[in-house]
């Protein structure tokens, strides 16, 4: 199953097109795309169960948001590749380091992102959506607690994220626009293996991060099972999983992202991000 958020309604793609899901299903459920994920058993059962009368369309890239507008909480997984830890100079860790994105950074899969003052740096990574609330849950259980996967970026300005004397992490990464997530909501049984998905990014055509999720040191049930063990993932929330190497801050030299470049961001079987950086 497919879901976006377009122009802040909830659709769900059908085989034949876009299908408005209030309309589809007579208000049963909301328009919102946020509300879909505190009841998202029943939600899947209907899509799965219903074949939809309303009218089909095709949407407007233009139109796309985040499928995710406003978790409640956003948590984001550092130097969860071997390699992204090695080109930063860190040994690998032994449990997840987690910062947040504020919700306020999060943007959808298309258009411009203003460029603050600063050494603006690119990192994709898969998302994990929550669909039910995980408390203490095991590694085994874990993905019966993920609702779906999209496509993020991690944007950061390095600058004040690494200023002293602690480092701002969740501050330099939080700028309006740096929590892109989208074009669409994929669910984990879409995938052959949803443990195993290249993804990748690149600026102006130029491939500059490649990987797959294979090689995370947590994978996505480990990081359920790690974090849920500190704290309840609610309906809703997600989980940016980390980025391979080749973010411009392990460079030689550094380079960074500057005004007019193309970012272009993508996970294997879901889509891909992209974005023009502009100066203010």
């Amino acid at each position: 199953m497919r879901i976006a958020n377009a122009a802040g309604r909830l659709m769900l793609l059908a085989d034949d097109g876009w299908t408005d899901v209030e309309q589809a299903s007579r208000g049963l459920f909301s328009a919102d795309p946020q509300e879909i994920y505190e009841r998202w058993e029943e939600f899947r059962h209907w899509a799965a169960q219903t074949r939809p009368a309303a009218g089909h369309a095709m949407i407007d890239e233009s139109e796309l948001r985040s499928p995710v507008p406003r978790p409640r909480q956003t948590l984001a997984i550092g130097l969860n590749y071997r390699d992204h830890a090695d080109e930063s100079g860190f040994t690998v860790p032994e449990h997840p380091p987690v910062f947040t994105k504020f919700v306020s950074s999060i943007t959808g899969p298309y258009g411009e992102i203003l460029l603050p003052e600063g050494s603006v740096d690119w990192e994709v990574e898969l998302v994990a959506v929550i669909g039910r609330r995980a408390w203490q849950v095991s590694e085994e259980r874990a993905w019966a607690h993920v609702a779906g996967l999209t496509v993020g970026q991690d944007i950061s300005e390095r600058d004040l994220q690494l200023s002293g004397p602690v480092p701002q992490f969740s501050l330099g990464k939080s700028h309006p626009g740096f929590g892109p997530m989208g074009p669409c909501l994929v669910t984990p049984d879409e995938f052959d293996d949803p443990d195993d998905l290249r993804l990748g990014c690149a600026i102006n055509g130029e491939e500059v991060q490649k990987g797959r999720t294979s090689d995370l040191i947590f994978s996505v049930p480990q990081l359920i099972a790690r974090l849920s063990a500190v704290l309840p993932l609610l309906p809703g929330d997600v989980i940016f999983t980390g980025t391979p190497a080749g973010v411009g801050l392990g460079r030689t030299p550094r380079r960074f992202l500057a005004d007019g470049d193309e970012l272009v961001s993508y996970v294997e079987g879901i889509g891909e991000l992209r974005h023009r950086l502009v100066r203010a």
